[in-house]
């Protein structure tokens, strides 16, 4: 059994909470998943996640994204009271590629998350990892000609990337 797994399910209720917690900002979710211990290997805990995940609804999902700063930023684009360090230090290395971003597309990347806030009520969410700011910037602006409905469901199936990738670095640090 993986190390740092086999530590989590002999953890106490706090400490395992806030491991989940730093691979996803729905309180729900990540005490969903504590409730569901001993989990017996890696590929149970991302079947269990994705489950959860499925089983999860509009406020725990928002919740989630609050957690996140907007692609291009460094802080959640909300106070989200729950958010740990590790959670931030991931956001920032996902996002690494918008540092490296020309000004043109960072101000874009500004405006659209704008637009995108006041259009569909929530931060943007992309699985940044392995994307250019100029990419995330085209994703952001295909998403938003979306209908909210669509786009919530987006932002979840993005998040649940983001979730997974996440738990795989916890998994190994």
């Amino acid at each position: 059994m993986n190390a740092t797994l086999s530590a989590w399910n002999g953890a106490d209720a706090s400490s395992a909470l806030d491991s989940m917690l730093a691979c996803c900002g729905s309180k729900r979710w990540a005490a969903s998943m504590v409730a569901m211990r001993p989990i017996a290997s890696v590929e149970a805990l991302s079947q269990a996640a994705d489950r959860v995940w499925s089983a999860m609804q509009e406020p725990d999902w928002l919740e989630a994204f609050a957690c996140h700063p907007r692609i291009g930023e460094r802080k959640p684009a909300q106070a989200a009271a729950h958010v740990s360090e590790q959670s931030a230090a991931w956001s920032r290395q996902e996002q690494s590629s918008a540092g490296a971003a020309n000004e043109l597309v960072l101000t874009e990347l500004a405006e659209d998350n704008q637009l995108y806030e006041q259009r569909f009520g929530f931060t943007y969410i992309v699985c940044a990892t392995g994307k250019s700011a100029a990419e995330m910037l085209t994703i952001l602006k295909r998403r938003l000609a979306r209908d909210r409905e669509a786009e919530l469901r987006e932002a979840a199936e993005q998040q649940q990337q983001i979730m997974q990738i996440r738990l795989g670095k916890w998994l190994v640090e």
